[in-house]
């Protein structure tokens, strides 16, 4: 009777550790709609302005000239016509060659010239597959007659310099939007100018840093550079909810911004810069203070018109009326660090 007793209280405790642990560990379906919601208000809209292209074509790229037309005979220039002669020289005492006379053929000058064509033709091909085999990437060498080294090679350099202001700092949201709106990034001009502009909005207000993100790194292929290129600008662009305001090649989109009134106030404000130049080292090293800062962002600016390849400004929140949450800062933006 006592063991019965015992296995019947000893079923009933069971049933209701069991019942305690779905109750602790089953999330309702509020709680989980609670979940994503939260997790929604985790981003906010951002700006995107930009263009260019590491592959892009100029004036100032294009193949040098070969040195001549490309209606010679045979690749060379003002090559010698040689015609038959329809004079001959008949020496003194009437005879007509004999050690006395000698005609003049043209055919020795004509197998002359063909063997040299033939020699610069064996040359150039042999330079050419060389140059080929020399590039590891197989990617097609481009060569430019603009006399740089850096100008006239594939080693690029991609940088990626990313600040977190406080959220005081809402002048620099609104000179970022003016700037996307003014400026026609479809051309090389606009495109310098919106990266010299973007530059100096935030060297303007050092006193707002707080966090920092910096990289710079030199690439030995166009192709590698701008899959590398796409890749960050992908990644940072999801942390969008949208994208409100977009200037990218010239082409203006804006969207209608929802700003809720009873929405947390912010602290901080995220700005973006991503860079591709020609230069064949990395703009600057590692970034660990506002000195180190201001110095990437005083080389940035500096960088030549003909250095800059491709450019793309990205900032939230958009509006000037909103601000990242510390959470939101840190659930998107983990990477970045306290600047000193």
């Amino acid at each position: 009777m006592k063991s019965k007793l015992q296995f019947w209280c000893t079923a009933a405790l069971s049933v209701l550790l069991v019942n305690a642990v779905n109750i602790e560990f089953t999330p309702t379906h509020k709680q989980v709609s609670l979940n994503v919601g939260q997790e929604a208000l985790a981003k906010r809209g951002g700006g995107r302005s930009g263009g260019g292209s590491f592959n892009r074509s100029s004036p100032s790229r294009s193949a040098p000239s070969r040195g001549f037309s490309d209606n010679d005979s045979g690749g060379y220039r003002n090559s010698p016509t040689y015609t038959s002669p329809t004079n001959v020289y008949v020496a003194p005492g009437g005879y007509y060659g004999g050690g006395y006379g000698y005609y003049f053929s043209p055919l020795p000058m004509i197998v002359l010239v063909l063997m040299l064509g033939f020699f610069v033709f064996v040359l150039a091909s042999s330079l050419k597959k060389s140059a080929s085999g020399n590039n590891s990437s197989g990617e097609e060498i481009v060569t430019y007659s603009t006399g740089n080294k850096e100008l006239d090679n594939n080693i690029v350099t991609v940088t990626k310099v990313q600040i977190g202001l406080l959220a005081q700092a809402h002048a620099v949201q609104k000179q970022l939007t003016d700037l996307s709106l003014q400026i026609d990034t479809s051309t090389p001009e606009g495109l310098t100018e919106l990266m010299q502009e973007s530059v100096l909005a935030l060297l303007r207000t050092p006193e707002n840093w707080t966090h920092v993100s910096a990289s710079s790194k030199t690439v030995k292929s166009r192709s590698e550079a701008e899959k590398l290129f796409n890749q960050i600008s992908i990644e940072e662009r999801t942390k969008f909810s949208a994208e409100t305001l977009s200037n990218v090649k010239g082409k203006v989109r804006q969207l209608k911004q929802d700003v809720k009134p009873d929405q947390e106030p912010g602290t901080y404000i995220v700005v973006t810069l991503l860079i591709g130049t020609e230069n064949d080292r990395p703009l600057f090293g590692d970034v660990y203070s506002i000195q180190d800062l201001k110095q990437a962002l005083e080389k940035i600016a500096a960088t030549p018109p003909e250095y800059l390849s491709i450019f793309e400004l990205l900032w939230t929140p958009q509006s000037e009326t909103e601000s990242l949450t510390y959470d939101e800062m840190l659930s998107e933006y983990a990477n970045m660090m306290q600047i000193a």
